[in-house]
């Protein structure tokens, strides 16, 4: 399972190098795409359709599905790792998740997030401040369905 986190930096050759914990289980072959709230999702080749939850076996004239599937898939990359799990992050990815210089990797059970350091610290102070409601949020969601 993937989770925790650990921090980095992106080199002037505009590499990252992904933690040895992570590249363990997501291997030496990965997928990287766009995520929600401007971060990057990374993804193992065999855990691609991870990204295609919520709108597989949708029709093609499902507009919302055809979105999702337009962001998450139509902005994704393969990417293999070198020895020491190094690998380029493509321009358009570094600029819409705004990632400079330092970042953070995000263990999310089946993917990996990576955010610019400084948007995931205005994350965490975010969840932190709504945790509660979220999970309450949730609760009645799970309720109602």
């Amino acid at each position: 399972m993937l989770l925790g986190q650990y921090e980095g930096t992106l080199t002037n050759k505009q590499q990252i190098s992904l933690p040895s914990k992570f590249r363990q289980i997501l291997g030496e072959r990965i997928i990287i795409t766009k995520g929600f709230e401007h971060c990057l999702i990374v993804v193992s080749e065999g855990m691609w359709k991870t990204l295609l939850e919520g709108t597989e076996g949708k029709p093609f004239t499902d507009k919302p599905a055809r979105e999702i599937q337009r962001f998450l898939l139509g902005n994704a990359t393969f990417v293999e790792l070198d020895s020491k799990g190094r690998c380029v992050l493509p321009a358009y990815l570094r600029e819409y998740a705004q990632i400079m210089n330092e970042i953070v990797f995000a263990g999310l059970s089946r993917f990996v997030e990576i955010w610019d350091k400084k948007a995931w610290k205005e994350q965490q102070s975010s969840l932190s401040e709504n945790a509660v409601s979220i999970a309450e949020r949730l609760s009645r969601e799970e309720k109602d369905e």
